[in-house]
């Protein structure tokens, strides 16, 4: 295992600038998630960790050494990509052990990895089938299983669930953290999809247009976001926001003089009579969850707000409401987007 630092890293394509001078330490043993819009750099990002793209400026360090230059291969780190790459006509246990065979390691410690690999992945009973008689969840175990037999200093995923259906992507999503808690290792994991990033890191890192827009633990960015765009990206449905000083809103407690605007999440908005909350709107949709309702509410000038109904609910679309506001979870932002409390 190591530890990973970026050192005011940057990435250009002659004039262009698509990472823009972060700065990032990956503790050892840590599960760092990269999440942003597409086009905010985070695969770019990763592939100039992994060496498949060239730092323009700054530096990477691996394990305390400074690896910029170095070659893929001798950075010590497996990838795993969303395309499984496996080869058709060999085995599970084949495919494991490829890159082993290819440098030459001993018959007995590729039997050994491949095995040991194969019980942490559950992948025992398959060890002799073929890629074209696997589920998608089972291919991609494979292609992680062939990264963990080279015994790499840190793991690399570029969105790997993204080609798996929603059943298999929740499947894996517990394989993988149950491998992190097994293994203990480093890992580096670059996805679209925040629910991958809140139920598997151990602080995500948040990007807008190459830049760091936030680090933190999925708790702290949930709960504290630092600007508008993390408040909006992180969380589904995203908080809800609105201008501070829009006719109609009601505020229980005063906010900062600076205040451009509020926000607050669907769950901490309540449903009541007209005139008894914060705001008043009209039912404009109904999405029934089951466990949740999400109640879409036209509030005129503020716009739709979303707010989460434990349950059901026996409101009908046009039907007046009030939403009342849980004070001590009101954001406020100021005219730059930047959190103020």
């Amino acid at each position: 295992m190591a530890g990973i630092e970026l050192k005011s890293v940057e990435k250009w394509y002659g004039d262009a600038q698509v990472i823009k001078g972060v700065d990032l330490a990956v503790e050892e043993g840590e599960f760092v998630i990269f999440v942003g819009p597409s086009g905010c750099g985070k695969s770019t990002l990763l592939r100039m960790i992994a060496g498949l793209e060239e730092t323009s400026r700054g530096q990477i360090v691996i394990g305390g050494r400074d690896a910029t230059a170095e070659p893929p291969a001798e950075r010590g780190l497996a990838m795993v990509f969303q395309s499984y790459a496996l080869y058709p006509h060999m085995s599970v246990r084949e495919n494991m052990g490829f890159s082993l065979k290819s440098a030459g390691a001993p018959k007995e410690e590729i039997l050994a990895k491949v095995d040991e690999a194969a019980r942490v992945l559950k992948l025992e009973p398959l060890l002799e089938r073929r890629p074209k008689d696997l589920s998608g969840g089972q291919r991609q175990r494979v292609a992680i299983g062939r990264s963990i037999v080279r015994d790499p200093t840190a793991f690399l995923f570029d969105e790997p669930l993204s080609n798996l259906d929603a059943a298999l992507r929740v499947e894996m999503r517990y394989e993988i953290a149950k491998l992190h808690q097994a293994l203990g290792a480093t890992m580096i994991y670059v996805t679209h999809d925040q629910v991958e990033a809140m139920t598997l890191a151990d602080r995500i890192v948040v990007l807008e247009a190459g830049r760091i827009s936030q680090v933190g633990s999925p708790r702290e960015l949930y709960e504290r976001p630092g600007n508008l765009f993390v408040a909006q990206f992180i969380g589904s449905p995203k908080m809800n926001v609105m201008a501070a000083d829009i006719e109609g809103l009601h505020l229980a407690d005063p906010m900062p003089p600076a205040t451009r605007h509020v926000g607050i999440r669907p769950e901490h908005i309540t449903l009541t009579a007209p005139g008894a909350g914060q705001l008043d709107g009209t039912v404009d949709v109904l999405e029934y969850l089951g466990a949740d309702t999400y109640v879409i509410v036209d509030c005129g000038a503020a716009g739709k707000l979303t707010v989460r109904a434990i349950g059901s609910t026996d409101l009908t679309p046009g039907a007046p409401c009030g939403l009342a506001f849980e004070p001590l979870h009101v954001h406020a932002f100021d005219a730059e987007g930047l959190a103020l409390r």
